[in-house]
């Protein structure tokens, strides 16, 4: 009688695998053929494409940009970090850096790209409208970006304009903030809005300028009626009021907070410290360790 093989198992070829390791012509699968090349990939500072290259298309560069600077409708004051320092470069806060509030001068024509064409269909279509080509204050090109300072008697009426003229057709309204410049600069506080075409695929800003002491622009939310959060939280941070918003209340803050924090004269206080009866000092008052 005779007794049954034991299993064995599989074993691999060692001269093979040795063959597969140096290069050899085994078939073991992809992993084994080290003739095959990685398909290349552009590196972190590699040579741009003619697309992102300035002077693109035989040096005819479409980018937009600013003639000879105007007069711009508000100038900026020094910024200045914390303890008074200057000139360190120092970028975290903690620093010092003083930086100027950079606002762009008004742009001349051609304003390049796609502008004129358009700055020429948006003029018209406000005549076509009734609203008077003074509302537009200033026009801004800066960065790649037009912006239109609009008198805010005549805003519902420009967005209103932007959205339905079948020549612009700026649907969307994607973003309304709030910016201070700060202290001693006429018409500090501007309500910022974000246009989008999503018909021609273009994208504008509408700037309103009030001073502090008057701050009210009317509301866009029959016109945009996404605009109604976002109206509430620029008058909730920076306490600019929008006067015909359905329901103008703080968004953020509790109800009874007084003061909007994202002015640049709201003071930045202390913070109580839980169980060590202390309190942090404001930013501008804290010790420098440098």
């Amino acid at each position: 009688m005779t007794e049954p093989d034991e299993p064995t198992t599989p074993t691999t070829d060692s001269s093979a695998a040795d063959a597969g390791s140096d290069g050899g012509s085994g078939t073991q699968g992809p992993a084994a053929q080290p003739d095959e090349v990685a398909e290349s990939k552009p590196q972190p500072g590699g040579t741009q494409s003619s697309a992102e290259r300035s002077g693109g298309n035989g040096g005819d560069s479409l980018e937009p940009y600013g003639a000879r600077p105007a007069e711009p409708v508000v100038a900026g004051r020094a910024r200045r970090g914390m303890f008074g320092v200057s000139g360190t470069g120092d970028t975290s806060g903690y620093g010092g850096l003083r930086l100027p509030a950079y606002v762009p001068p008004a742009a001349e024509r051609p304003y390049g790209g796609w502008f004129d064409e358009f700055v020429d269909d948006f003029l018209a279509a406000l005549d076509e409208n009734g609203i008077p080509r003074d509302a537009i204050q200033q026009i801004t090109v800066d960065r790649g970006e037009i912006t239109f300072y609009v008198r805010r008697e005549h805003l519902v009426g420009v967005c209103r304009t932007l959205r339905d003229d079948g020549a612009l057709r700026f649907e969307f309204c994607s973003s309304v903030s709030g910016v201070d410049f700060g202290e001693d600069v006429p018409q500090r506080l501007h309500s910022t809005y974000h246009l989008t075409s999503m018909t021609y695929r273009r994208r504008i800003r509408l700037e309103v300028c009030v001073d502090v002491d008057d701050p009210h622009v009317p509301s866009i939310v029959d016109v945009y009626p996404a605009a109604d959060w976002q109206e509430r939280e620029a008058w909730d941070m920076f306490g600019i009021i929008y006067d015909g918003h359905p329901g103008l209340t703080r968004i953020l803050m509790p109800d009874d907070w007084e003061g909007h924090p994202q002015r640049k004269d709201y003071p930045l206080g202390g913070i109580p410290v839980e169980y060590k009866g202390t309190e942090v000092p404001p930013p501008d008052q804290r010790r420098a360790y440098s």
